[in-house]
């Protein structure tokens, strides 16, 4: 019976080694008759904003990256020649990238990216990554993912079989524009352009809270926007609002009519606009310059920042 339970408990204690093992051990353990070749960067330590509570937004800590990916053999010699394999600072810049990207609060959601942007190199086939906190507590808290290229979601391509990068048209509403007796028209204007669409709007008219704090005015504003976009969204079934750069992306590529909620991409932007809430141009035009907009179009009698990266074209509002 004791050799029985001892036979049976020998898988799970391989296994619980195994999961606190290195990523280069967990590849080992898994690879297939016919193993590929595997590049690894060890206790690479970086700081980043990154966290869900409160207390951890505006301080750095840091985190420690394991990365393990798996290549596919080059069919010719290599010549000794480094364009030809996946470096090594691929991963540090895949790494950094992400965090530079944008703030995060999940590690989970950290690894994936990393993980994504490192199986966008034609070499790599197969990433572990682990991402650990080092300044959360007593011992490293972290997460680990594995990720392949079949499991990669297919990207939009162009004809000649690259990537095709989308360029929308960014829609400024003043709040005449939003409630002017046209709106149902504008809207199937814009749906008839060949970009993708998103309308920005601005804070709402009337009284709003003052909070006397510049910090937290800048949440209740945000917030205050996000009530006005919730606002022309109901005018019109087609508005669809989102909140965040994925929702933007998806609804960008399934041709909706979007409406932005600036609150969490703005929080959470490592390099955010300079302008209050506010002046909601500034932060329209902020958006189109970070998507790489085709064009910001305004509905109002308003200014632009100078030294916009993005044509601006004023409308009658």
């Amino acid at each position: 019976m004791m050799a029985d339970l001892f036979r049976r408990s020998r898988p799970l204690s391989n296994d619980i080694t195994l999961a606190f093992a290195h990523p280069e051990e967990r590849a080992i353990a898994s690879a297939g008759a016919d193993p590929r070749d595997r590049i690894s960067l060890r206790d690479h330590v970086v700081e980043a904003d990154i966290g869900a509570f409160q207390q951890e937004r505006g301080q750095t800590q840091r985190l420690r990256f394991n990365v393990v990916v798996e290549v596919r053999p080059h069919p010719a010699p290599l010549a000794d020649d480094v364009d030809l394999i996946l470096s090594y600072d691929r991963i540090a810049e895949a790494i950094q990238a992400e965090l530079a990207a944008e703030r995060l609060n999940l590690l989970e959601t950290l690894a994936e990216k990393v993980a994504e942007r490192i199986l966008a190199e034609p070499q790599a086939m197969r990433a572990f990554v682990r991402v650990e906190k080092l300044d959360r507590g007593p011992g490293a808290l972290g997460v680990e993912i594995v990720r392949s290229r079949a499991a990669q979601p297919v990207q939009r391509t162009a004809a000649d079989g690259s990537q095709a990068a989308i360029h929308p048209r960014v829609v400024y509403l003043a709040n005449p524009a939003i409630d002017a007796p046209d709106l149902a028209a504008r809207l199937t204007a814009l749906q008839a352009l060949p970009e993708p669409v998103i309308l920005t709007v601005g804070l709402p008219d009337g009284p709003r809270p003052d909070s006397g704090n510049r910090v937290v005015q800048r949440r209740i504003d945000l917030l205050a926007i996000e009530q006005n976009a919730w606002r022309l969204a109901a005018r019109d079934r087609r508005c669809v609002v989102v909140s965040t750069r994925t929702e933007i992306d998806w609804a960008m590529r399934h041709r909706q009519i979007i409406v932005w909620a600036p609150s969490k991409i703005v929080l959470d932007a490592v390099d955010g606009p300079k302008s209050a809430p506010s002046d909601a141009v500034a932060l329209a035009l902020w958006l189109a310059e970070t998507l790489a907009a085709a064009q910001l179009d305004i509905h109002g009698d308003m200014s632009v920042p100078a030294g916009s990266r993005v044509p601006v074209r004023h409308l009658p509002r």
